[in-house]
């Protein structure tokens, strides 16, 4: 059935690997064939409480073995999964079941109670979930238009309103075995989990079970928790944020990572100099990879990831990307335009109002909302987002650029850009920044150092000191 072909790699990894280690965490070591067996019981129990195909549930849970085993039961049941972050306030849950119209909440305690009637208590062999229907009928279709669907995302809303991602078991298979392709994942991998799951899982967490790769779950995301859970386990790949990255080049130990072949750090842009910083600190270079939603992991720097660290790399071998100008022409090498994507395991549809991928598709491709250059190498550069573009009388400013030059002052820990309203301008640019050495801050300086890296017109023209900057579930900067 194609609404059990995700929940399928689980149990053909646990014929293939029984003995393997799948998951490592706090607890020990999880084989594929224990974690079979674990999502078998969980499954079983599922289906006594009425989860079926035709259904959405919600699954709301920490990282852990517990949050693996819940979604694959779900699947398990022929239903979809919404992952959930246990973070999320009572309001933002509301919002959520409103907008998807999911039939059940499975959670683990971790968070607030997201429903206030409780169904049951499920044991597990570590923990327990809490399972709890709303008041969604079991005769309502989830995502009734799209065909055996698995799992549903709602993309950041940084740049406007979120939208709720619709990607079928199909689409799953085909993301991640095209993913791979790069990835180069096997039996013999061990991937070291610092991101939050509820917000990567359709495209790493099933793409590492289905070749049969470990997961060790670090428990905190501070240097000395990943540094610690690497070596205990000899992680092979470690997965993280830029945030993360810059974390661990600040490690003043004298730990080292030896175990580790690659590292890739996705979620949002890396600038240069965190790059140096971490390879000079652990001899590592760092991949950038770029991901979205409805597309899954089209585009990862490999190669020659030294000579280009501020590019997102090559498209993989089963992806066509190109830069288009307002007109939807290809744009030639060099010239900045819309990032567009074709390939596969894409999105099926959006979830509300249901709209099906190819009626938004332009010749097949998806437009993104980056902007993106193209060398006559392939080598392809995020150059900003839409919404984050700044017109100064008539010059197009990239926030992110500009917010990489300031965030290489060791004393700025973070910095957003953003422009505001000028009579004769246009815009101006006004630079918010978090400081770690506020007695450090000299505003001539800051200035003199843009100078040096930017045009005239990128460099600020305000500067505003702010304790933190808003920050979205996915760890990207909430833009205005």
């Amino acid at each position: 059935m194609n609404n059990l072909l995700v929940y399928n790699l689980l149990k053909s990894a646990a014929q293939k690997w029984p003995e393997n280690p799948a998951i490592h965490d706090e607890y020990g070591t999880l084989t594929f064939n224990s974690l079979e067996i674990e999502v078998e019981t969980l499954k079983l129990e599922l289906i006594t409480l009425g989860v079926k195909s035709g259904m959405g549930v919600g699954v709301m849970a920490r990282n852990s073995r517990n949050f693996i085993i819940s979604v694959f039961a779900i699947l398990g049941c022929g239903a979809a999964v919404m992952p959930v972050s246990h973070q999320l306030k009572q309001t933002e849950i509301d919002e959520i079941l409103d907008k998807t119209k999911l039939h059940a909440i499975l959670d683990d305690y971790s968070g607030i109670k997201p429903l206030e009637i409780i169904s049951k208590e499920i044991p597990l062999n570590i923990g327990r979930m809490r399972f709890a229907y709303t008041n969604i009928d079991s005769s309502h279709v989830f995502a009734s238009h799209v065909n055996a669907p698995a799992f549903i995302r709602y993309t950041s809303g940084t740049t406007g309103v979120s939208k709720g991602v619709v990607i079928s078991n199909q689409s799953v298979l085909e993301r991640t075995a095209a993913a791979n392709k790069s990835l180069q994942l096997n039996e013999q991998s061990n991937v070291v989990w610092v991101l939050p799951m509820a917000y990567h899982f359709v495209v790493s967490i099933v793409l590492y079970i289905r070749f049969g790769s470990s997961i060790s779950i670090v428990k905190s995301f501070m240097a000395q928790s990943v540094l610690e859970i690497t070596n205990q386990y000899n992680g092979t790949m470690l997965y993280a944020s830029p945030m993360q990255i810059r974390l661990l080049a600040a490690d003043r130990s004298e730990a080292m990572m030896p175990s580790l072949t690659k590292v890739i750090s996705t979620s949002a842009g890396i600038s240069a100099d965190i790059s140096q910083a971490f390879q000079k600190r652990y001899n590592q270079i760092v991949h950038q990879a770029f991901g979205i939603i409805e597309i899954g992991l089209p585009i990862v720097n490999t190669d020659i990831s030294e000579e280009y660290l501020d590019a997102v790399g090559y498209a993989l071998p089963d992806f066509d990307v190109q830069v288009f100008d307002k007109n939807n022409k290809v744009l030639p090498s060099g010239e900045t335009g819309v990032l567009g994507i074709k390939g596969p395991g894409m999105f099926d549809a959006y979830l509300d109002p249901p709209v099906m991928r190819n009626d938004l598709l332009i010749d097949g491709y998806f437009y993104t909302a980056d902007f993106a250059t193209i060398s006559n190498e392939g080598m392809i550069k995020i150059e900003g987002r839409k919404k984050s573009m700044i017109n100064i009388a008539g010059n197009k400013v990239f926030a992110e650029e500009v917010e990489h030059v300031l965030e290489e002052l060791p004393y700025i820990e973070m910095a957003r850009v953003s422009g505001v309203p000028h009579p004769l301008m246009g815009q101006i640019i006004q630079a918010e920044v978090v400081v770690n050495e506020l007695e450090m801050l000299d505003v001539e300086t800051v200035l003199s150092f843009c100078r040096e890296r930017l045009s005239t017109f990128k460099i600020p023209q305000k500067l505003l000191v702010v304790d933190s900057l808003p920050m979205t579930k996915t760890g990207k900067i909430q833009r205005h």
